[in-house]
């Protein structure tokens, strides 16, 4: 399956986007992998050990924390926020329309705020870098539309040019 999302990812945002940053579409695509898995959506935890669902509730706990795991959950909410953006922009017309406390946050404004924070934390060795983190909060918008072409080649079931079967 890992394979199927790096190919596919390398498809949209190099032959259909023009986008030829690798770090940046091995990034979204690790992204997608990881989010396959609910826990990994919400992995954020707040005190009480209950998962952070939605953005308001993230940007607390990063304001909590310090070093290297400030820097995590800012880029992990923008890690959410891309995803949601992407792939599935619908949920949030959604929740703007419900009660939830996120009604009130621009996805695509808080995304690019926290990848631009969480590259500016220096983070050594780990990956990501800093300038895969800034390129992400530069791009936001076009990675967002890349995972919604992402998104209708899998509701389609093929790409015109054969890359999947029905």
């Amino acid at each position: 399956m890992e394979r199927f999302f790096v190919g596919l990812s390398e498809c949209i945002f190099h032959s259909k986007l023009g986008v030829v940053d690798v770090q940046l579409v091995d990034y979204v695509s690790d992204m997608m992998i990881r989010f396959i898995r609910t826990d990994d959506i919400h992995r954020v935890r707040r005190p009480n050990g209950r998962p952070a669902t939605e953005v308001f509730q993230m940007l607390r706990e990063a304001e909590q924390r310090i070093g290297l795991a400030r820097r995590e959950v800012h880029r992990h909410i923008g890690d959410f926020t891309l995803f949601w953006s992407g792939m599935y922009p619908e949920s949030l017309r959604q929740s703007k329309s419900s009660a939830v406390a996120d009604q009130f946050f621009d996805y695509c404004q808080q995304g690019k705020r926290a990848y631009a924070i969480a590259a500016e934390i220096d983070a050594g060795e780990d990956r990501p870098s800093s300038d895969v983190l800034m390129a992400l909060s530069d791009q936001f918008e076009m990675c967002a539309y890349g995972l919604r072409e992402i998104r209708r080649e899998l509701e389609e079931g093929n790409t015109g040019d054969g890359i999947l079967l029905a």
